[in-house]
């Protein structure tokens, strides 16, 4: 197993800058999880971990080797791509070891290393069986156990779980987790999905745009976005934002209304407010800070999400728990917890009160 860093990495195609100023260090036996939009550089970063890219500007360190000019196959890394990639003529025992086979490993110990594989991702019964016999999560796991034989330094997974459909992403998500607890490998996760990040990740890296926006861990960045834009990208539902302006008494939102978020004091001037939709109540019309009409409700079963039409507002998300029967039209109150709103500057970071 080994430890990455990255120092002031960068990587142009031409004149078009992809990658910039990265600098990261992940440590022996961490999951660490690159999310963000598509087109913001992740699945970029994590080809050039693995030399598939040649890199630009910087360094990449694999433990205390730098390996910017070190080949794909001499990096000791295994990657599972988000298509399994098995050969549709071999069973999956062979799909597993062949790897072990091109290295001309003896038959006994490319046994061993597969038997061993299959126990720790339950196929053990499905080792004579072609790839086209298995469901999806099946052949994914067969690439991951592909991985695992070779006992690489570090596994990188580039969106693993995007062909699969939502029943199988969960089971999945829960056998990478399960998969990271028994070898205790560093793994590098790329995933434009935030909540694979958030259930998965020892720290999560954001990026935006070719840069880090913002590294922590899942409930850092939930609780303390350092931008508007991790503001927006972490959580599902995503956080509300609304405009605000300052005024002598608080934080004025439209329709008239004014807030004193924590930590408020007179010369924050905020230009947008967030809050999350779990941080909103609805309330009587005569005990609420605005008001709107609900235009579409959503019923997860343990939760509903309220979607609600505010003059001069996005629509706002708000979570009730249980099952809320709320008709589309009704006029609705909606109450602010005061304590957990986030002030935004118009850069885009996030403002600090002065008692938070």
């Amino acid at each position: 197993m080994a430890e990455i860093s990255f120092s002031n990495l960068s990587k142009n195609y031409g004149s078009i800058e992809v990658l910039r100023n990265i600098n990261l260090y992940i440590k022996d036996g961490e999951f660490i999880v690159l999310v963000g939009p598509s087109g913001c550089g992740k699945s970029t970063l994590l080809r050039l971990i693995a030399g598939l890219e040649t890199i630009t500007g910087g360094e990449i360190s694999i433990g205390s080797q730098i390996v910017n000019d070190l080949e794909p196959r001499d990096r000791d890394l295994s990657m599972i791509f988000q298509s399994y990639a098995l050969y549709p003529h071999m069973d999956v025992a062979r799909n597993m070891g062949f790897s072990l086979e091109i290295r001309k490993e003896n038959k006994d110990k490319r046994q061993s290393l597969v038997a061993k594989a299959a126990k720790t991702l339950g196929l053990e019964d499905y080792l004579d069986r072609l790839p086209k016999a298995l469901s999806g999560g099946q052949r994914q796991r067969v690439a991951m156990g592909r991985a695992i034989v070779r006992k690489p330094r570090a596994f990188l997974f580039d969106e693993p779980l995007s062909n699969l459909d939502a029943a199988l992403r969960i089971g999945m998500r829960f056998e990478i987790a399960k998969l990271h607890q028994k070898l205790g490998a560093t793994m590098i996760y790329v995933t434009h999905d935030q909540v694979e990040a958030m259930t998965l990740a020892d720290r999560i890296v954001v990026m935006n745009a070719g840069e880090i926006e913002q590294v922590g861990t899942p409930i850092d960045l939930y609780e303390q976005p350092q931008t508007l834009f991790v503001a927006k990208f972490i959580g599902s539902p995503s956080m509300n934002i609304v405009p605000a302006s300052q005024s002598d008494d608080g934080i004025e939102l439209p329709g008239g209304k004014t807030v004193k978020p924590g930590g408020w004091s007179k010369n924050l001037n905020p230009v947008q407010l967030g809050f999350r939709p779990e941080h909103l109540s609805l309330v009587e019309i005569g005990k609420a800070d605005c008001t709107g009409k609900a235009i579409v409700t959503e019923h997860l079963g343990s939760d509903t999400f309220v979607y609600v039409d505010v003059k001069g507002w996005d629509p706002v998300i708000v979570r009730q728990r249980g099952n809320s029967n709320i008709q589309s039209g009704t006029e609705l109150g909606i109450s602010f917890d005061t304590s957990r709103l986030y002030m935004f500057a118009k850069d885009g970071k996030t403002i600090r009160g002065t008692d938070t």
